[in-house]
């Protein structure tokens, strides 16, 4: 296991997603039709595609990760699982929405955006003296050139768009041939590990480049990171008033999709209470103004889901 130093910070965050991913695959078990398929969308987006690209991106220097109880390698087990939470999480409230089905995945990835300027920040601040050394939680080892918020290269938020999106993208295309192969076992068993196998494929195309900094027009730290970092953040709200209209299937339940609110809101406000107790202050503006917005966010969706059953009554 190597040399561990036990940060009660880390732990705690670590605990609550775990307690999370409890709750919500119980969640799965008693709310969705084929249980079974929807875990191994848990397990394949865990492992072969968010665990795989974390991994990678470790073995690529561009950053590292305080160690916790449970390693897949050389990151937290919490961090894929984590990104799976919120997935699945965002098109579950999608679901009930009557928006396209191509405008999914942009609102999933705008959601995960709108996050990890909760998450980042503070993770990148907890810094502590370990056995492996002076270590925050998430440490960035950025190129000279890059531009930065916080120590935070500007293009990892737009990447929250790209990572997300395509995984929403191909578990979206998977659920649609498992659909029309009549939701036969076999395609039910395979669509979440070929899916899982495909946006990894993808992720790591010059693809990925083009949507965070427009490469191979503009190099790696320009300015334009900061264009489309804008882009994520103004394109897909727009896209929602346009194609949206408030219109739903059905409505939610605090109590009852508990385990969706709290992976979408709920850790923003947990991120912002350790901000505080950290003494953070520099980017506690940053975090309150981005817990706003998906405070806002899901409860516009609420909202229009209570009108929704109000008027079916």
């Amino acid at each position: 296991m190597g040399p561990f130093t036990f940060v009660p910070v880390w732990v705690i965050e670590d605990a609550v997603t775990y307690i999370a991913t409890a709750a919500m695959i119980f969640y799965i078990i008693k709310r969705e039709p084929r249980p079974v398929v929807t875990l191994m969308e848990m397990f394949a987006l865990t492992v072969l595609y968010a665990a795989m690209y974390e991994n990678l991106a470790t073995y690529q220097k561009w950053y590292g990760y305080g160690r916790s109880f449970i390693m897949v390698f050389n990151v937290p087990l919490s961090v894929p699982l984590f990104e799976f939470l919120f997935l699945y999480s965002a098109l579950k409230l999608f679901e009930r929405t009557r928006v396209p089905t191509w405008l999914k995945p942009i609102g999933a990835g705008f959601l995960a955006v709108v996050a990890d300027f909760t998450l980042d920040p503070v993770s990148v601040k907890q810094v502590f003296h370990t056995l492996e050394g002076t270590l925050a939680r998430w440490t960035w080892y950025p190129q000279a050139g890059w531009v930065q918020i916080y120590q935070e290269p500007v293009k990892n938020f737009t990447g929250w768009m790209v990572i997300i999106g395509l995984g929403a993208t191909f578990f979206l295309l998977g659920r649609w041939w498992h659909k029309k192969a009549n939701y036969s076992t076999v395609v039910g068993y395979l669509y979440p590990i070929l899916g899982s196998i495909a946006a990894l494929l993808v992720l790591v195309t010059p693809l990925s480049s083009f949507l965070l900094n427009l490469w191979p027009f503009f190099p790696e730290g320009s300015a334009a990171e900061w264009v489309m970092l804008i882009v994520v953040l103004v394109v897909p709200p727009i896209l929602f008033v346009i194609f949206w209209h408030g219109r739903m299937t059905d409505g939610y339940s605090i109590k009852g999709d508990f385990p969706l609110f709290f992976a979408l809101g709920g850790f923003p406000i947990l991120n912002v209470l350790f901000t505080l107790i950290g003494g953070y202050t520099q980017i506690l503006w940053l975090e309150i103004v981005f817990l706003v917005v998906m405070e806002a966010a899901l409860a516009v969706i609420y909202v229009a889901g209570r009108r929704h059953q109000g008027r079916q009554t």
